[in-house]
Order: structure tokens, then sequence, then C-alpha cells
């Protein structure tokens, strides 16, 4: 039987969530908290496999929440179980949340990720797997526009990114060019990577 925590403010969604997970024979919920200062309390004890996380909750963040838990049990899986389909889904993930579901799937919806985050899968609810998708598609569009870069190219736009101006990079390069020259090259970079300016052109660099 997996031992389950549930984090969330509303007393209903809370209350229920506990309820319905304690009929499962397979899942036993051993604690239930409506913000993050008595579950960074009792949680660590108790030392559930599952933790069932809302994330906009009293005192910090839910995501702030399981950083700190993170930290000291590293294996403890966390499903956020949120309002939030924006920037929060990418937070979320790269603080360590192993799922991530929006409360419009209800508490049946819920039980079930649970079990599909026991079994070692990566429940997402389907809005939040093609925002995903949509982001790792961006992010290989940008990578082949960065790859059709020139060595030379890619040297002057690293250096860009570090903050020189262009007499700084026309110095460091070798074998070294003019002031123009960098101004040239940069004008085709920014082409290449159809953008209009320094920021933007960073921006792809760095996300490459």
């Amino acid at each position: 039987m997996t031992k389950v925590c549930i984090v969330e403010d509303n007393d209903q969604i809370r209350e229920t969530l506990n309820k319905r997970i304690n009929q499962c024979d397979d899942l036993d919920c051993i604690g239930a908290y409506p913000d993050t200062i008595p579950a960074l309390k009792y949680i660590p004890r108790k030392e559930p496999g599952v933790v069932i996380m809302d994330i906009d909750l009293p005192n910090m963040s839910g995501i702030e929440c399981m950083l700190r838990l993170k930290e000291r049990f590293p294996d403890m899986l966390f499903l956020m179980f949120t309002i939030f389909d924006d920037d929060n889904v990418f937070e979320a993930l790269k603080a360590g949340a192993s799922g991530y579901i929006l409360k419009n799937e209800g508490i049946k919806g819920v039980i079930e990720r649970v079990r599909e985050l026991i079994k070692g899968g990566a429940p997402m609810s389907d809005q939040i797997a093609k925002k995903v998708l949509s982001s790792f598609r961006n992010k290989q569009i940008i990578s082949k526009e960065v790859e059709k870069l020139t060595p030379r190219q890619m040297e002057i736009l690293n250096l860009l990114a570090k903050g020189l101006v262009y007499k700084e990079i026309a110095s460091q390069l070798k074998p070294q060019i003019s002031i123009g020259g960098v101004k040239q090259h940069i004008s085709r970079i920014y082409k290449v990577l159809a953008v209009n300016n320094r920021t933007e052109a960073i921006n792809k660099w760095l996300n490459r």
C-alpha cells in the first residue's frame, strides 16, 4: 500500500480527496494539510511515497514547498494538482515534480494519476502535455536555426552573450577583425536567427 499526503488549501477538495483515497485498497492517505507550514513539519515525519501538492498555497508556493522537501527526500514523488496551466508548469517540472494535473480532472482523475505515478509514469493533463510538447518543438526549431550559424558566427554570438561590446569582440577574435567586420557578422546572425536585436539573438543562443 502506498502512503499519500495532500497539501491543499481548499477544505472541500482536501477532505473529499482524503476520504476517497482512504476508500482505495492500494492507497493510504496519512496526512492532509491546508498550507505549507504544517506540511513541512509533518510530511518529513510521515515520509509518504506520494505527495499531492497544490501550487497556490498560504505562506509559500507549493513549488517552493516541494523544493524544500525534495532536498531531504529526493525519491519522494510529487503530483502537482492545480488550476494553473501557465509557466508554473515548467517551474514545477524543473523543481522535481513527477506529474502535473489540473483540478478539472476531478477526484477520480487524481486517484488514477496517482496510480499512474506509482507505476513509474509521468502523468499530465492533456492540456499540460500539449503545452510541454509545444515548448519542446519550439526549442527544436530554435536549435535548428542556431545550427545554421557558421563556427565564426557562433564564436561572435557567444562573446556577445557575455556582454562584450563590438570593440571587445573584435580584439578577442583570432585572427582579429575590424569593428565593421563584427557588425557585418552580427547583421548576418540576426538574419539567420530571424531576430531583430541583440537580446533576441542572445535568448535564442542561450536556449540552443
